[in-house]
């Protein structure tokens, strides 16, 4: 025993260099296909040829049972013989029922010290994720309060800050990593179904509840989120409505955790070009496409989405490796799955079908590898917060010169993400004549009217958004009015 212990942490310490020292895109899968001992071999042989080097494996937390190692003989095989394939193994640990945390007392504390428990058994693990999609009932509840307001994230907050404390506590090496986040949510407390939290909200949230906390340490070292299409038969840079993100979204995610977190101890998003700060893993990419008939005998069941075409899709994912290499915010992309679910109601976006024959999409991720080896071949795209509001506009009256007399000025306010909207009037003095505010909601116009009796005299039309979200952001947009005798 001793002297596997020592094999593994000298397995470690090589696996921390490994990774420290290149800056390139990872690439991986996030499968548990590979657990499986029958498939070991399989699964890593199919992974080198791809040129890929991570694998997230799920690790569920019972909290009946919180000190058994969910799968432990399988992760005992695995993990050592990853290492020494080289494959950095980064465990996703999430509660097996959705309202585990929230209704077991003492879960929090039970969970910080699984995750703990974890990190000493199997050393060459440094990478931890915290749950899984706490945005999604199917994997938090509740998501709401009575009263409508969000709670799921002021709960994760609780849960991510005893993880953080607990794995730094049995090495500060580990990178902690937070949310898993899924790029879409509904926001509404009364839906009939997916009673979700849209990642931009959810982060909002995250951030209130840190301040409110007091805490002075950072929660994460990086940021998973799951940039699905909304579609699976979108294109690659169709994206998403705020405040909902996809691949192509990834500024908006940044923005959303720079207006939560900016002024505290948890760093935010590198700014420009950099590497230096949070880091994105973006730990579940897919786009499900449809059985190809020659093979419709290793799949039951029916599909319950409209998928793509395999040609798509691997026009796709080798588009989002070179795409996402030049985003220096990005540390890692794994794909979801690297082999087909069999079960056609479930996943079927792997490079591999369920009979072990490789998709077109197999070749386009080992052909983008191998070209980039990760690296970007373009220019480096850079990201800055933003101290305004999102896509503000105003589209002023006509005719802003006009006769005294009674009448009706209407200034037309449209952004993109939502704002609170205030519109003054002010006299040639600087004192305020009119007022008028109001919520926006992103995309749609709101009307600013002015219904008075108006004196000659010049006057100055103001229209100021203040973004939900953070409301240090603003815009603000003016036009001159005349008033003739």
């Amino acid at each position: 025993m001793e002297h596997a212990a020592a094999v593994l942490a000298l397995l470690a310490s090589a696996l921390v260099l490994t990774g420290s020292a290149s800056a390139a895109l990872r690439a991986g899968v996030a499968d548990d296909f590979g657990t499986n001992p029958d498939q070991t071999a399989w699964f890593f042989d199919h992974l080198g040829e791809l040129g890929m080097t991570e694998n997230r494996v799920s690790v569920g937390f019972d909290a009946s049972d919180p000190t058994t190692i969910q799968r432990r003989e399988l992760l005992d095989l695995y993990v050592p013989l990853a290492t020494l394939r080289g494959v950095r193994v980064v465990f996703s640990v999430a509660p097996t029922r959705a309202k585990a945390i929230t209704e077991t007392p003492g879960s929090v504390g039970a969970y910080a010290a699984y995750v703990a428990l974890l990190a000493r058994t199997y050393p060459t693990v440094k990478d931890f994720i915290i749950g899984n999609e706490p945005n999604q009932p199917r994997f938090w509840q509740p998501q709401f309060g009575s009263a409508g307001q969000n709670v799921s994230s002021s709960a994760y907050l609780s849960l991510l800050a005893a993880s953080y404390d607990a794995l730094k506590a049995v090495d500060p090496s580990i990178r902690v990593i937070g949310l898993g986040l899924s790029p879409r949510g509904g926001d509404k407390p009364r839906s009939a179904d997916n009673v979700s939290t849209s990642p931009v909200r959810f982060l909002n949230g995250l951030g209130r509840a840190y301040r409110a906390s007091g805490r002075k340490k950072p929660l994460m070292d990086e940021l998973a989120f799951h940039p699905y299409p909304d579609q699976d038969r979108d294109p690659l840079m169709k994206g998403y409505r705020w405040p909902n993100a996809g691949i192509p979204n990834l500024g908006r995610i940044k923005q959303a955790f720079w207006d939560a977190f900016h002024g505290t101890a948890q760093p935010t998003f590198a700014e420009g070009t950099s590497s230096a700060g949070l880091a994105f893993r973006l730990d579940e990419v897919g786009w499900q496409v449809a059985v190809d008939p020659k093979t419709a005998g290793s799949y039951q069941g029916r599909e319950n989405v409209r998928p793509t075409n395999e040609h798509v899709q691997a026009k796709i994912y080798g588009d989002a490796l070179r795409y996402l290499a030049c985003d220096p915010t990005v540390a890692s992309v794994l794909f979801f799955l690297l082999r087909d679910e069999p079960d056609l109601d479930r996943w079927q976006a792997g490079l591999v079908r369920a009979d072990g024959s490789r998709r077109p999409a197999f070749d386009a991720v080992k052909s983008a590898l191998a070209d980039s080896g990760g690296r970007c071949r373009g220019s480096m795209r850079g990201w800055r917060h933003t101290t305004r509001v999102e896509g503000a506009k105003v589209k002023w009256p006509r005719r802003l010169g006009l006769p005294a007399r009674r009448l009706s000025l209407a200034a037309v306010a449209n952004a993109e993400e939502d704002a609170r909207i205030e519109g003054v009037l002010v006299n040639a003095r600087g004192k305020r004549v009119l007022r008028q505010a109001g919520t926006l909601k992103a995309y749609r116009s709101m009307i600013v009217r002015f219904s008075t009796r108006f004196r000659p005299g010049r006057y100055t039309l103001r229209v100021t958004f203040t973004a939900a979200m953070n409301p240090a952001r603003r815009s603000s947009f003016s036009a001159p009015l005349r008033i003739a005798r």
